[in-house]
């Protein structure tokens, strides 16, 4: 194991654990810096939950993507389902080597097998999956899956997670002042005991030898954290995160979530750019944008994909996002899950010729 990987790897299981993990080759989790990202050929984005499914959609899309929509599925007695949440099932190319990770995992754990088995995402392919951050409708139907197809799976799965502040405690507001209501916490137990190697990405790293992790994203300019959940920084009997994971913040009571450790999934598109794929963009899409291209080096940015966190914007706040992202001059975005109607009007009247419309089942295709 590279030094590197050494102090990025963290599993907060039993020791016995520890006793069985496997080593990852040099290739699965190296060091980010300024021209060292893997370049691919081509990344293929699967759309296994979003928001909405239309099987008539008909949209224009900028010539730099290609898009194939999924009407419907081999068994006419089912559909694919959509729920407030996201899941991405990416394969990339470079050269004859092909790489295929799993990128959140939507909100109900059988929505996201039912879908994922009418999609025919090959579990058994997968070389890695990937964690943005600690929200429920992300990481849902990680467990379960788990549960259901370790098997399958390769033997020596890594997910790859933003740092310690995935696993703590979320809750929700409640019309009563001070009182709040459980949203849901990712139980490490229950991952490690599935035989997982979890790699924290604080620090810009290689994922599944294609992609890589924005690490820990920067917070600078006008962008801010917008209204979502509160966060516990602590553990509540067996659950919860280390009260450092709040980097000074108050221990043991819900405070605004500021998703610290949220990261993004970047590729580098020959000839063509970075493509960010941002699930929520909590800390904000250009702030996303911005640390990918300054980890990489590279300064075109080719496709803006995912949940843009835009939906509870005020119309200021969205008129400053949307003039940033276009000064960034991308190929292609995306929107998809939180990124609000508000967004995609605003894209239609600022950036038409770059927005292409997603849908539960669609397949994009960059760099064909």
């Amino acid at each position: 194991m590279g030094a590197y990987l050494g102090r990025r790897l963290f599993v907060l299981g039993s020791a016995a654990y520890l006793t069985q993990l496997t080593v990852f080759r040099n290739a699965f989790g190296q060091a980010v810096s300024p021209g060292s990202v893997p370049t691919v050929d081509t990344l293929t984005i699967t759309v296994v939950m979003d928001s909405s499914h239309d099987i008539f959609l008909r949209a224009p899309a900028p010539k730099a993507v290609r898009i194939r929509r999924t009407p419907g599925v081999e068994d006419w007695r089912k559909t694919l389902h959509n729920q407030w949440g996201l899941s991405l099932a990416l394969e990339s190319k470079a050269g004859a080597e092909t790489r295929r990770m799993l990128l959140d995992f939507g909100y109900q754990p059988d929505t996201l097998l039912d879908n994922l088995q009418m999609l025919k995402v090959d579990l058994s392919k997968l070389d890695a999956m990937v964690l943005s951050h600690g929200h429920f409708d992300h990481f849902g139907g990680l467990v379960e899956l788990l549960r259901k197809n370790r098997a399958a799976l390769r033997q020596d799965l890594a997910l790859y997670v933003g740092g310690e502040e995935n696993f703590c405690i979320r809750k929700r507001r409640t019309p009563t002042p001070g009182h709040f209501a459980d949203w849901g916490t990712l139980d490490r137990r229950e991952v490690v005991e599935q035989r997982v190697n979890l790699v924290a990405c604080e620090k810009p790293i290689v994922m599944a030898g294609h992609a890589f992790s924005s690490g820990t994203i920067g917070r600078a300019g006008f962008e801010r954290v917008l209204p979502n959940t509160m966060v516990i920084y602590g553990k509540q009997g067996e659950i919860g995160c280390n009260p450092a994971a709040g980097a000074g913040r108050e221990a043991g009571k819900p405070v605004h979530d500021e998703h610290l450790q949220e990261h993004a999934t970047c590729y580098n598109l020959r000839d063509r750019g970075l493509v960010v794929i941002s699930s929520c963009g909590h800390a904000g899409i250009i702030n996303s944008i911005r640390q990918a291209m300054e980890v990489s080096g590279v300064k075109k940015l080719h496709a803006l994909v995912g949940g843009f966190h835009l939906a509870p914007a005020d119309d200021e706040y969205l008129r400053q996002s949307v003039a940033a992202l276009k000064a960034l001059n991308p190929d292609v975005v995306i929107p998809m899950h939180c990124s609000g109607i508000n967004f995609l009007q605003a894209m239609r009247e600022q950036m038409p010729d770059r927005l292409a419309m997603s849908t539960t089942g669609s397949i994009f295709t960059l760099g064909a």
